[in-house]
């Protein structure tokens, strides 16, 4: 699986009504961290695509759902479960998204 890019338009629909648990990248193209950190989301979305949905969002363009979640600073890697948020990470740390992904899978 891929890595899914939402907006705010389709927030709703693609991360809160989704029946799996959703992995939501929030980043921009001008982000460093956000860019190291992408190679890591893909590899989120390859391994584990068939039991959590990964998504990526644009705050750019997207500020709604940035609002939204309280991101103050990015990259933010936040985990939905039923539409609430059930863990965050802030910065680049691909150890603690995967891991953040690892108990969303043993727990879906």
């Amino acid at each position: 699986m891929t890595t899914v890019k939402v907006s705010d338009d389709d927030f709703d629909t693609s991360v809160l009504q989704s029946s799996a648990p959703v992995l939501v990248d929030f980043w921009a193209e001008w982000c460093g961290p956000c860019r190291a950190l992408a190679p890591v989301i893909d590899s989120i979305a390859e391994s584990h695509g068939e039991q959590i949905k990964v998504c990526k969002l644009d705050v750019d363009s997207n500020q709604r759902a940035a609002v939204r979640f309280g991101v103050r600073g990015i990259p933010t890697v936040i985990m939905m479960k039923d539409g609430k948020l059930v863990d965050q990470v802030v910065g680049n740390d691909p150890s603690k998204i995967r891991s953040m992904a690892e108990r969303a899978v043993e727990a879906a």
